[in-house]
C-alpha cells in the first residue's frame, strides 16, 4: 500500500522533468497564456492611455534592439581587429569568410569587399528602429505582429512563408514573413537594412558619420530609408517626426 503511494508522485516527477528535457530541446513556443508576464507580448490594444501605450510598446522593444546591437557590435570590434592584420590564423580567416557570407559579400574579400563588409557591419540607432517598428506595425496591434512576430513589415516569397496580405494585389505572390519571435523579427530587420542593395545610402550616411567620429543619428540616417515603402519621401518625412515626437517615451 505504501509502495503504491509512492509510486504515483515518483512517476508525476519523472514525466515532468522529461517533458522539461524536451521543451529545452525542441523549438516549442509556448501559447501567449503560457508565458510569463516578463516575455510575454503585450496586448497593446488594451492601453487607452496613448502615451503609456508608446512607452509599454518601447520599453518592450529596447532590449531586443539592443541586444542586436550589442551582437553586431562585437562582430565589429573583432572585424576591426582582423582587419589590421597582415595575416591570419585559419581560424581567423574562417571566422571572416563566414562573417562575410552571412552579410552577403562576395569571396575572396579584396579590399572593396572588406571596406563593404565593414560598412555593412555596423548598429543601427535604437530610436530609428523603435520609430519604424511602431510605424510598420500600428504600435505593435497589427495582424502581422500578433500573429506573426513582424514588426518591420518584411516580406517573404516562397508559399507559405508567412501571412498573406487582405489586400493583396491580383496576381502578387508575396507574404509578410512570420517570425518565430520577435526578436527574430528585429535580427531579420537590421540585418536587411546592413545588406540590401536599397538601403546603400543609409550605410554610407553612417560611414560618415563614424569616419568623422560621431556615433550616427536616427534623424540623419532616416533619409536613407527612402526606398522602405512606396511612399517614399512621404514616408520618410513621417518617421523624421515619429523620432522627434516620440524621443521622450524611448528611454523610460
Amino acid at each position: 500500500m505504501i509502495l503504491s503511494i509512492l509510486r504515483a508522485p515518483l512517476l508525476l516527477l519523472v514525466v515532468m522533468l522529461g517533458l522539461l528535457a524536451w521543451l529545452r530541446q525542441s523549438d516549442y513556443v509556448p501559447a501567449r497564456g503560457a508565458v510569463n508576464a516578463a516575455s510575454a507580448m503585450p496586448d497593446f490594444d488594451q492601453f487607452q492611455d496613448v502615451v503609456e501605450k508608446k512607452k509599454a510598446f518601447f520599453a518592450y522593444l529596447r532590449p531586443m534592439v539592443e541586444a542586436e546591437n550589442a551582437r553586431i557590435m562585437a562582430n565589429r570590434k573583432r572585424l576591426k581587429k582582423v582587419l589590421t592584420k597582415q595575416y591570419l590564423s585559419p581560424a581567423e580567416q574562417e571566422w571572416l569568410d563566414n562573417l562575410a557570407d552571412s552579410y552577403d559579400v562576395p569571396l575572396p574579400l579584396d579590399d572593396k569587399g572588406k571596406d563593404t563588409l565593414l560598412r555593412r557591419v555596423d548598429k543601427l540607432p535604437v530610436a530609428l528602429v523603435l520609430a519604424q517598428a511602431a510605424n510598420e506595425s500600428a504600435w505593435g496591434t497589427s495582424r502581422f505582429a500578433t500573429d506573426g512576430n513582424n514588426f518591420f513589415g518584411q516580406w517573404c516569397y516562397v508559399e507559405g512563408c508567412g501571412l498573406v496580405p487582405q489586400q493583396r494585389i491580383e496576381g502578387a505572390s508575396h507574404e509578410v514573413a512570420k517570425f518565430k519571435s520577435p526578436q527574430a523579427s528585429v535580427r531579420s530587420y537590421i540585418h536587411n537594412i546592413n545588406t540590401n542593395g536599397a538601403y546603400y545610402g543609409l550605410r554610407k550616411i553612417r560611414e560618415k558619420a563614424r569616419d568623422a567620429g560621431r556615433d550616427p543619428r536616427a534623424e540623419n540616417l532616416v533619409r536613407g530609408l527612402l526606398h522602405y515603402s512606396q511612399r517614399g519621401g512621404a514616408y520618410v518625412r513621417e518617421l523624421a517626426d515619429m523620432i522627434s515626437h516620440n524621443r521622450r517615451y524611448m528611454t523610460d
